[in-house]
C-alpha cells in the first residue's frame, strides 16, 4: 500500500520560508571580537520591513534572536502586531537588521544586561525616528513610539536584502493586489477598534493604513491616465446590465 504524501506548504509560503533563510543566513562580523555570525543567530538587535514600494512600515527590537523574532511576525503570525492587523506580512517585501553581536554573550541575569537593553532601546530609537523621518507618510505603522533615549551609540553597521523571490514579487507585488489586501487589513483593524477599548496608538496605525491605502489608489489612477480616461456614458445600471445580457 502506498504511503500518503508528505503535505507541503503552498508556494509561497515555502518561497518566503527560503528567501528569508537565505537572509538571516548571510554573515555578519562583529566588529569589537572580530568573530562572525550568521546574523539571524544574533541575539541582540533592531529590524526594520519595507513595503513593494521601498517604504519603512515596521520596526521592531529583539533580545531573544533576530531569526526566532522575524519569523514570529513574517512566517508564524504569532505576534500582537499581526494578530492585531497592524503588521500585514504580506506587505513586507525587504528588511534591515542592525545587529549588536557584542552582547551576544548577555542574558537576563547578566551584569552587563542594564548596558545591552541600553543599547537596544537606543537604537531602536534611532532607527524609528529614522524610519518616521524617511516615510513619505511621516508616519509608520507601528502602535507605539518607542521611548526617548538620551543614550548615544555606535550605530552598527545595517545589512538589507529583498526577502521575496522574483515569482512571489510578481504574485504579491502588483498595485491592484496591495491595495484589495490592504482595504482588508483596514477594515479588520477597523473592527478591532469597534469593538474593543483601545488606545490611540492603534487608531493611529489605522489612520496610517488608510493614508496609504490612499496614496497607492491615487498612484494607479494617475498610472492608469488619470481624469483624462475616465470613460464618457450613462451610469444607468438597469441599462448596462441589460446591454451585457
Amino acid at each position: 500500500m502506498a504511503k500518503p504524501k508528505k503535505e507541503t506548504a503552498p508556494f509561497k509560503t515555502r518561497e518566503l520560508r527560503n528567501s528569508l533563510s537565505r537572509f538571516l543566513d548571510q554573515p555578519y562580523t562583529d566588529k569589537t571580537s572580530n568573530v562572525e555570525w550568521p546574523v539571524g543567530s544574533i541575539k541582540w538587535g533592531v529590524y526594520i520591513f519595507y513595503d513593494y514600494d521601498g517604504e519603512p512600515i515596521y520596526v521592531g527590537q529583539t533580545k531573544e534572536q533576530l531569526r526566532v523574532r522575524i519569523r514570529r511576525h513574517l512566517t508564524n503570525h504569532r505576534t500582537d502586531a499581526v494578530a492585531m492587523s497592524v503588521l500585514d506580512p504580506y506587505e513586507v517585501c525587504e528588511m534591515e537588521v542592525f545587529p549588536l553581536p557584542q552582547f551576544q554573550h548577555v542574558g537576563a541575569k547578566h551584569d552587563d544586561f542594564k548596558l545591552a537593553k541600553g543599547a537596544l532601546d537606543g537604537l531602536e530609537f534611532h532607527v524609528h525616528r529614522e524610519a518616521v523621518r524617511k516615510s513619505r507618510f511621516g508616519a509608520i505603522l507601528n502602535e507605539k513610539d518607542p521611548p526617548q533615549v538620551s543614550l548615544e551609540i555606535a550605530l552598527p553597521t545595517p545589512l538589507r536584502g529583498c526577502i521575496v523571490s522574483d515569482q512571489v514579487r510578481e504574485l504579491r507585488g502588483h498595485p491592484d493586489t496591495r491595495m484589495a489586501r490592504r482595504a482588508q487589513v483596514v477594515a479588520r483593524l477597523a473592527q478591532t477598534i469597534s469593538e474593543r477599548e483601545i488606545k490611540v496608538g492603534l487608531r493611529r496605525a489605522l489612520q496610517t493604513q488608510a493614508t496609504r491605502m490612499r496614496w497607492l489608489a491615487e498612484q494607479r489612477f494617475i498610472a492608469m491616465g488619470g481624469q483624462a480616461a475616465v470613460e464618457i456614458g450613462s451610469e444607468d445600471s438597469d441599462e448596462r446590465g441589460s446591454s451585457q445580457a
